[in-house]
């Protein structure tokens, strides 16, 4: 590298691009454009920052395998943050393999941590914890450090291990603060109110009042209270788990009769929560003591469905108390709210990749949403970004440099 070259990598490491851009602006050979690319993704301009990274692959030579697999490995940074979820998977792990080749154990570390916090993104929770295992921190610089136990208490803050998320978070705040990368810090505080915020409402005895992740957490290694879990469709007590997540006519039953607990529901109002029927008839009423039969098999090891004079009440078998827990907000497209609200940008195919939803389906609530106001987008075609802030984030952690000379 020449000395503009290295001043520029060094204002990066340090979370200056316009330090970087003072250096580099005019240049258009490979390096440059590549360390271009680094400081317009980390200044919010992602597109330009893409594009530049691409003319800079191009640019390396057929001999520069690794200096192009650090330019894909910064691609998919930016991917990752504008929530392509879309973006080849396959040219991340090629350059991973480049790197591990090449030696450049530190970028190829980089690039594994990318994939596992895709795989964080789109809820595949084993497959990430497994990847993490067999990633070692130790040799990391303070910046993937960080980026690691970031991901460390994703995965456990998903899991409702909060003391091993407050730990992972500890962590990352130091080596944040080692790093001295101000959005690296910012990213370790963002992570540190998510924990701290609002998760769910817990509904019991005609009260309503809202929790916090940790308080989810005590709450369902409870013995003594039976969990009617609105936010993942299943009934929880004693040890065992019942999903009802592909029966929502049940889920809606046992909904409806926990939140009524210790009283009960009567049938008209069972009728209208689990059917959407205005009139209960007699044939509401026919299949309203099929689905309860069906209710009562489904939780006989937990409760009991028992009828009354005026409907039907929930009876715990060892449980002391019944409490649902719902989700922050009762909204129809809650799922997809809760995603945008991470503050980032999101694309409608990202968004079905995430859902596990169609494209068209997603794009259709999308629509109703900003029809409400509650969401709005930027941007046209496939360039279309949707979001919830008024402003998309930058990303964090860019490597491409690599260690710098006599480092």
């Amino acid at each position: 590298m020449d000395s503009l070259i290295t001043a520029a990598a060094l204002a990066l490491a340090r979370g200056d691009p316009l330090g970087a851009l003072k250096r580099v602006a005019l240049r258009d050979d490979a390096a440059a454009l590549a360390l271009r690319g680094i400081a317009m993704a980390q200044l919010g301009d992602l597109v330009r920052a893409k594009t530049l990274l691409r003319r800079a692959a191009r640019a390396f030579g057929p001999k520069e395998a690794m200096a192009r697999a650090r330019c894909v490995v910064a691609e998919a940074e930016i991917a990752l943050v504008s929530r392509d979820l879309a973006w080849p998977t396959k040219a991340l792990e090629a350059a991973q393999a480049t790197l591990d080749a090449h030696g450049d154990r530190i970028n190829a570390a980089h690039a594994r941590t990318l994939e596992i916090r895709r795989l964080l993104l789109i809820g595949r929770l084993d497959e990430a914890e497994r990847r993490l295992s067999d990633l070692d921190p130790t040799p990391l610089p303070p910046a993937l450090k960080a980026a690691h136990e970031l991901v460390v208490a994703g995965i456990a803050m998903r899991r409702l291990r909060m003391k091993a998320a407050r730990t992972a978070l500890a962590r990352a705040a130091r080596a944040a603060r080692v790093a001295d990368i101000p959005a690296l810090s910012a990213e370790v505080e963002s992570a540190l109110r998510a924990m701290k915020a609002p998760a769910a409402r817990l509904i019991g005895r005609g009260e309503e009042r809202v929790v916090r992740l940790e308080d989810v957490e005590a709450l369902l290694a409870s013995k003594q209270k039976l969990v009617v879990d609105a936010c993942r469709y299943v009934v929880r007590g004693a040890g065992t788990v019942v999903s009802l997540a592909t029966r929502p006519v049940l889920f809606a039953l046992a909904r409806a009769l926990g939140e009524a607990w210790p009283g009960d529901v009567s049938r008209a109002t069972l009728i209208a929560r689990a059917f959407g029927g205005k009139r209960a008839d007699a044939s509401h009423r026919a299949r309203l003591r099929v689905e309860i039969g069906r209710l009562r098999t489904m939780l006989r090891s937990l409760a009991g469905v028992s009828a009354t004079t005026e409907g039907f009440e929930l009876v715990a078998r060892h449980a002391r108390e019944i409490v649902v827990l719902a989700p922050p907000v009762d909204e129809a497209h809650a799922a997809l709210l809760a995603f945008l609200a991470d503050g980032e940008s999101w694309s409608s195919s990202a968004l079905a990749i995430a859902l596990g939803a169609s494209a068209r389906t997603v794009q259709r609530a999308l629509d109703q949403l900003a029809a409400a106001g509650k969401v709005q987008s930027f941007g046209r075609g496939r360039a279309r970004r949707w979001m919830t802030p008024p402003v998309p984030a930058f990303p964090t952690i860019l490597l491409l440099p690599g260690p710098l000379p006599n480092d």
